[in-house]
């Protein structure tokens, strides 16, 4: 999942990651930092960007755990997000443990 997590960092169209039926002018976003660490039996995944498509956060997550769970390869992110294709990448994760930190100016 960390090695995963890196393939996010950068300028990508993220169209592969965001709700089906989601309005934005453009599906361009910014990643500046990512993480994914265990504490006790909770996986924590950290994403720090410029802003973020609706479900986002949420679809990168399930694609970080199929990674995890041995059913996606690490080096299968680039082409995902390469295809735009929302049916490559992962499930969307549900909201309950999912919230925002932080917004800075």
């Amino acid at each position: 999942m960390n090695e995963a997590i890196k393939y996010f960092i950068g300028e990508h169209d993220f169209k592969a990651f965001k709700a089906s039926g989601a309005g934005s002018k453009s599906s361009v976003r910014k990643i500046l930092a990512g993480e994914v660490r265990k504490e006790g039996e909770r996986i924590i995944i950290e994403i720090t960007g410029t802003g973020f498509l609706y479900n986002m956060v949420r679809i990168i997550s399930g694609t970080l755990l199929e990674v995890g769970l041995g059913k996606m390869n690490p080096n299968e992110i680039p082409e995902i997000i390469e295809s735009k294709d929302r049916t490559k990448a992962g499930k969307t994760l549900p909201a309950h443990g999912l919230y925002l930190l932080k917004v800075e100016y």
